[in-house]
């Protein structure tokens, strides 16, 4: 069945919380259902409406199958190879001796043949399900972290064509962790892959450089947005507590690490910062480890201790709605919890776009930067103010820092001006002017 505006089949290992991925989902699906469009999910965890989703706990990247298997693919371990070895007793003891951490054990590749298949058929029951004529697939064909489910929505979309738009945010290429595999041939397979009715979609400008360098492949640059047409609600009163409830003094600066404690965000360089400062303030960091394991928090909260600076955790009262913790206290969210930042902090080494970055001009807050690659090359050229930094804080960061909030009037005009920049190049205005050339490409019309 064809309808008047085709229904949009997205596709995730999940799609909940407050990580990027999930975050640039809902503002695209927020888009096309005002183009129009019916938008439904298929995750492996899915917070989006129940009647317009389909759970496969298997497709999510922390499910037991797939962490055993991403541990076997990754690991860089002899372990690795010596069951591999195992496996194959009739391989003569001299070619044995070249076997290597780039091998792999044949019952982890039975295990994601069978995987593969489970998750195709559950991708045609998916499409049949809501009569699905367009696939949007959010990283699932970018990063590894789910080989059986990207594996298998390659071979769907061969064997069936279906117009596919495959968002791409982080490059397998562009983490060491994925470096040293026993699974290259997934890798060239699946991620990404080189199927005719694939539109491939980066983030940033050296993304598409990259992959036309690396697989040939020809792509679209759509940035991150955020609806800068609708500026942000004034604090109301549920959030007027958000200092007090974070320990932040009356005369204390606040600032604000909105991301992931994990390494390449760089957030030692926020700590260091808040030491040097000379100034009363706490740093409050707004999200959980992730996925990455909780070592880099670990020294994050040693080095604290060693520079004697009060740092927050906070994630479990800041998440993707209000509510309130399972010990009673409030629940806000990353909306709440700017506008009553003095300072963003965003010293990451290594970004695929920066959404951090755009949400603090939405929400008009100074911000301390890094200069990552991709904010030299697609944000900082559009005329952005921000304090910058080259991999280290200097005394012409301090001085900057402290000039920014010991006066409120210059942070005011700057953030005015960023606004303005913001609604000119990333809102969402200019995404459904992509988006409604890229669907039009999809099914063959005329802008």
């Amino acid at each position: 069945m064809t309808h008047p505006s085709p229904h949009i089949g997205f596709i995730s290992t999940r799609f909940a919380g407050t990580d990027g991925v999930s975050l640039e989902t809902q503002k695209w699906a927020a888009v096309l259902e005002r183009l129009g469009h019916a938008c439904f999910y298929f995750a492996g965890a899915c917070d989006r409406p129940a009647e317009k989703s389909q759970i496969v706990p298997e497709a999510f990247y922390r499910h037991p199958e797939i962490d055993k298997i991403n541990q076997q693919a990754y690991s860089g371990s002899w372990t690795v190879t010596r069951k591999a070895r195992e496996a194959h007793p009739e391989i003569p003891a001299l070619y044995k001796d070249s076997f290597s951490i780039y091998i792999r054990p044949p019952q982890m590749t039975r295990r994601v043949n069978e995987l593969k298949e489970y998750f195709k058929q559950e991708l045609y029951k998916f499409a049949r399900r809501f009569e699905l004529e367009i696939l949007i697939v959010e990283n699932a064909l970018t990063i590894p972290i789910n080989l059986p489910l990207g594996l298998a929505i390659t071979e769907f979309i061969a064997e069936t064509g279906f117009p596919t738009i495959a968002h791409h945010h982080d490059f397998h290429w562009e983490r060491q962790r994925f470096q040293v595999n026993c699974v290259g041939d997934y890798l060239a397979a699946a991620f990404p892959p080189n199927l005719a009715s694939i539109r491939h979609v980066v983030i940033n400008s050296i993304q598409a450089h990259q992959l036309a360098s690396r697989q040939s492949l020809n792509s679209r640059v759509i940035p991150n947005v955020m609806d800068f047409d609708s500026p942000p609600p004034d604090p109301d009163a549920y959030s007027y507590s958000v200092r007090a409830d974070f320990g932040i003094k009356p005369g204390e600066y606040f600032l604000l690490q909105p991301t992931r404690v994990i390494q390449r965000k760089g957030i030692e360089h926020a700590v260091e910062l808040a030491k040097r400062l000379e100034l009363p303030a706490k740093l409050v960091i707004s999200h959980a480890s992730g996925d990455e394991g909780t070592d880099y928090e670990q020294r994050i909260r040693e080095y604290a201790h060693l520079l004697d600076v009060t740092v927050r955790f906070e994630s479990d009262q800041v998440q993707d709605r209000r509510g309130l913790t399972d010990d009673g206290r409030k629940v806000y969210t990353l909306g709440d919890i700017y506008p009553h930042a003095d300072l963003v902090t965003y010293p990451s080494a290594i970004e695929g776009f920066g959404n951090a970055f755009i949400e603090s001009v939405y929400y008009r807050r100074p911000i301390l930067v890094n200069n990552y690659s991709i904010y030299e090359v697609d944000i900082k050229p559009k005329g952005f103010h921000a304090i910058s930094f080259d991999g280290f804080i200097n005394s012409d960061t301090l001085n900057k820092v402290r000039q920014i909030l010991l006066n409120p009037a210059q942070a005011r005009e700057w953030a005015e001006e960023n606004y303005q920049l913001g609604q000119r190049y990333f809102s969402f205005t200019v995404l459904e002017q992509h988006l409604q050339s890229i669907l039009a490409d999809c099914l063959g019309e005329q802008v």
